[in-house]
């Protein structure tokens, strides 16, 4: 038998390589699986609702763990103490305990990402949003991000190479947004692709800089070819916005 329990967490993701363990790079589960254990005197392992590339924020990410034994009575100790101890770049804000077959990522029923561009010169948001100083059709990008929710094949957006074992995403809702000096993409799906969102970012600024054309980003959906597609977007103004379970 054993006791599962949720991490409700946020992280800043400008010093790891994205959330996933992976070997001789820093990254937010490795810091929290090595935390946990030394707290928890027994080895704990992690599972993450997904993973986020290198340099990717999130304001909302969740993971789960198995115990043998029942901690409940001791979560609030444990988070705190877990807060002191990890670095300044993650928060968990919250353990809780779960049926011991809930699970983080395949109980995961949708998931809303923001990404910032920066429209002027911005010294307190240089790390968290793209600059483009540049003017941008925004009434362009705006059809372009409605255009998306007509199709399901994503793969013209996926990292080559990646491990999906499908392509297909079901978008909920995508569109800009502005506020004072930002622009903000909103896009809530299913699940993502690797590097998805910032492939789709990358794609819809040409659209809005009138380097393509709403037909052609059409096509290039159609194509099904990631090279077709715009350059990536940069990571640092990525955030996963919000996870939400049934």
């Amino acid at each position: 038998m054993h006791f599962r329990y949720f991490i409700k967490l946020q992280y800043n993701g400008k010093n790891f390589h994205g959330w996933q363990i992976q070997p001789n790079a820093p990254t937010v589960q490795a810091e929290i699986n090595e935390k946990m254990s030394i707290l928890l005197k027994q080895p704990v392992e992690t599972l993450g609702a997904g993973r986020t590339d290198t340099g990717v924020h999130a304001r909302h990410f969740m993971a789960h763990f198995d115990l043998p034994e029942d901690i409940s009575k001791n979560l609030t100790s444990l988070t705190r103490k877990l807060n002191l101890f990890l670095p300044d770049d993650i928060f968990i804000q919250r353990i809780f305990p779960v049926a011991s077959t809930a699970h983080a990522r395949f109980d995961a029923s949708s998931r809303t990402y923001k990404y910032y561009i920066s429209t002027h010169k911005d010294v307190f948001w240089n790390d968290y949003s793209w600059s483009i100083f540049q003017k941008l059709d925004t009434g362009l990008m705006q059809k372009g991000s409605q255009l998306l929710m007509n199709y399901d094949d994503f793969t013209s957006f996926s990292k080559l190479h990646s491990d999906n074992k499908t392509n297909l995403c079901h978008i909920e809702s995508a569109g800009w947004s502005k506020e004072e000096n930002k622009l903000i993409f909103t896009i809530k799906a299913d699940r993502f692709l690797r590097n998805m969102v910032r492939a789709i970012v990358g794609t819809l600024v040409l659209l809005g800089r009138k380097k393509i054309t709403a037909n052609e980003l059409e096509e290039i959906i159609k194509s099904k070819d990631r090279s077709r597609a715009g350059e990536s977007a940069p990571a640092k103004g990525l955030f996963l916005h919000l996870i939400e379970y049934p």
